[in-house]
This record gives structure tokens, C-alpha cells and sequence, in this order.
């Protein structure tokens, strides 16, 4: 979809160049960005995005990281 949309001076410039330098088109470099936002402004999506994780890799506890956290917590335990 095209659309027209009004930005200041000073950002456009930026993105300009961070579009170059990743080697994207500015609409990807758009594209990308508004993408980021709208997901990081929908937790429920985020937390969808978890689930499949989880249900692809697993939900097993490794005793080894239950027990490392443990212990950080405990030397850490100042909060």
C-alpha cells in the first residue's frame, strides 16, 4: 500500500542513512520500524509470539539454570 506520511527534517535524515547502511529501500526501513512498534504496543501479541516458542522448543526445567539462578538470587538478594 503507498501512503504519505509527514516526518521532521532531522529524523528523515537519519533514517535515510540507516536505510543505506543496512542496504534497504527507506519504505523497508518504514515497513520495519512501524512493524517493531505496532508489536512492542501489543503485549498480547508478544506473549502469542512466546507461546509458539515455548510449544516449539519445550517447557522442560534444566535443574543447571534453576540452580544458577538460584544462587545469583541468593548473592544478589539485596532488592
Amino acid at each position: 500500500m503507498r501512503t504519505a506520511v509527514s516526518i521532521p527534517d532531522d529524523v528523515f535524515k537519519k533514517a535515510d542513512k540507516l536505510a543505506k547502511r543496512k542496504r534497504k529501500t527507506r519504505s523497508q526501513l518504514y515497513s520495519d520500524a512501524v512493524r517493531e512498534y505496532v508489536l512492542r504496543h501489543a503485549p498480547g501479541e508478544i506473549t502469542k509470539a512466546m507461546n509458539r516458542v515455548i510449544d516449539q522448543v519445550g517447557n522442560e526445567v534444566d535443574p543447571f539454570l534453576t540452580a544458577a539462578a538460584r544462587r545469583t538470587f541468593e548473592r544478589n538478594n539485596d532488592w
